[in-house]
């Protein structure tokens, strides 16, 4: 009996293995795919934005900005060059952003005036909350996360990859904002990489949450939000920004 079931079993066995079809071989069309088609855009030339790119300042008028009490961007614009104009207060762009890559080109003043933090000092604020520091730090000694290239008071910058004061400095930045539940919990923090002057200075840095000039950070749900630049007392020089959103 042990034997006869045996060989039932086995039989059984051998039907349903048959009645599996052998997946067919592989060859290298089935790992190629075709659709959707790649978006054609066209490169800048140097650091000349791309074809897709939101062209945020081209050195013509501050259109794309408004101030802080929400009117008009009181900055001086002069030559191409956007001006922090001391105590007219941070400028913010009329669009909200979520996922991009910024390209922002930024100089400290040719006449170098204070040290430490009061020396160039500006700053540029991913969705009006996390804050990429601008700062001249050629020659000039702060703490690791305040100063250039930092994610200011949380992550230091990798490396120290400043130009002479009055010479331009270029930041490229790819940024993917944090993502957040309907009842406001945090699913993933926001993640930057800087690039200053071609040299890596954040490498897929976890942002811990909003600047904070005192205290400790912490995630407060949000949606799209500006670009933001800080009216620190410095005139600090901008020209250049464009953004590509991902």
């Amino acid at each position: 009996m042990l034997v006869a079931g045996f060989f039932a079993v086995t039989q059984v066995q051998a039907q349903t293995q048959e009645a599996i079809p052998k997946p067919p071989k592989m060859v290298p069309e089935m790992t190629e795919f075709w659709e959707p088609e790649i978006k054609v855009i066209t490169p800048g030339n140097g650091t000349a934005a791309p074809s897709d790119a939101i062209i945020l300042f081209d050195g013509k008028d501050l259109s794309k900005w408004k101030g802080k009490d929400g009117g008009d961007a009181k900055w001086q614009v002069k030559d191409g060059v956007m001006t922090v104009t001391k105590g007219t207060g941070d400028i913010t762009t009329k669009q909200n952003f979520e996922d991009f890559q910024l390209h922002v080109e930024w100089s400290s003043p040719t006449e170098v005036v204070g040290k430490s933090q009061g020396r160039g000092n500006s700053g540029i604020f991913l969705q009006d909350r996390y804050e990429v520091q601008v700062l001249d730090n050629y020659n000039n000694r702060t703490y690791s996360n305040g100063q250039a290239g930092s994610i200011y008071k949380q992550s230091p910058p990798l490396v120290n990859a400043m130009r002479k004061p009055g010479e331009w400095n270029t930041y490229d930045i790819l940024y993917t904002a944090p993502r957040f539940k309907e009842n406001g919990t945090l699913i993933m923090p926001a993640r930057v990489t800087v690039i200053h002057n071609g040299v890596v200075v954040q490498n897929n840095t976890e942002l811990k949450g909003p600047t904070e000039y005192i205290g400790l950070p912490s995630y407060k749900a949000h949606g799209k939000a500006p670009l933001h630049l800080q009216d620190h007392g410095n005139p600090v020089r901008f020209r250049n920004i464009w953004l590509r959103e991902l």
